[in-house]
């Protein structure tokens, strides 16, 4: 079996993604799980399809890099945008379904900006977060970012009493200003990623919890590159949230298995 495949990556979050609107790729947990291993397969934090859909221009599946399907991918959900510009089914806006609900987006100079959904819960937790930003994401401030060892703290969060059933990704942030850095550990990576979408949009809603100054508007630097994430805030209810940053075709070619 012969599998056509694209490579894009998001400030270094990177995705496999297969045009699936014939139906020709048949799910398989174990061979996604192959094609994105890094050693033996192409090599990705997860696999996207982008499928037909009858109301929205297409349809984002996505699956983590252990193979299963998992919840919304904001550095995938922009991906999947330059994908579908660069096969000519949207130009610079459209409306796409992914698990969560329905998406916004433009591309602008290059840059994606993902609309990403409403958000009204968060949860304290000691001195901490926990809330769902289409995934779900424990977020931890701290003073000294760079002593941090985000895969052995963000592991042992991950796999504690409270969130080792169902799981969560894991970010630990420094603020300063209107500018955070932020690092993440992954569910369903179980790794450190270079970026990741949903949870600089959860760390910068908690930013403007913890600030002052009530910003609304952040400059996020992840490992892998840097992000926007602005919002309004009305009646504790966090709106029109958008997430923005490049989005960069890396390569295609044919996986044979």
């Amino acid at each position: 079996m012969t599998i056509n495949f694209y490579k894009y990556q998001g400030t270094g979050n990177d995705f496999i993604i297969i045009d699936n609107r014939n139906k020709s790729f048949e799910i398989d947990n174990n061979l996604i799980k192959k094609m994105c291993d890094r050693r033996f397969g192409i090599g990705a934090d997860g696999l996207m399809l982008l499928e037909n859909h009858n109301n929205t221009d297409f349809r984002m599946v996505y699956f983590n890099s252990d193979g299963y399907e998992g919840t919304m991918c904001g550095n995938g959900g922009r991906c999947i945008v330059a994908f579908a510009n660069k096969l000519g089914i949207i130009k610079n806006k459209t409306k796409f379904i992914a698990v969560d609900g329905v998406h916004y987006a433009e591309i602008n100079d290059g840059l994606v900006s993902l609309k990403m959904l409403d958000l009204k819960q968060i949860e304290r937790i000691n001195d901490d977060y926990f809330l769902n930003t289409g995934s779900p994401h424990y977020v931890k401030f701290v003073d000294e970012f760079n002593k941090i060892n985000v895969y052995n703290e963000g592991k042992r969060i991950r796999n504690n009493d409270t969130f080792k059933a169902k799981g969560t990704n894991v970010n630990f942030a420094q603020l300063t200003g209107n500018i955070i850095k932020v690092g993440t550990y992954e569910r369903g990576v179980e790794d450190e990623t270079l970026s990741c979408g949903t949870g600089v949009t959860a760390v910068a809603i908690c930013a403007y919890i913890e600030s002052d100054k009530k910003i609304n508007n952040f400059d996020i630097e992840t490992k892998g590159g840097n992000l926007n994430v602005s919002f309004d805030n009305k009646n504790n209810l966090f709106e029109n949230v958008w997430l923005t940053g490049p989005a960069t075709f890396v390569f295609s070619g044919e996986y044979v298995d």
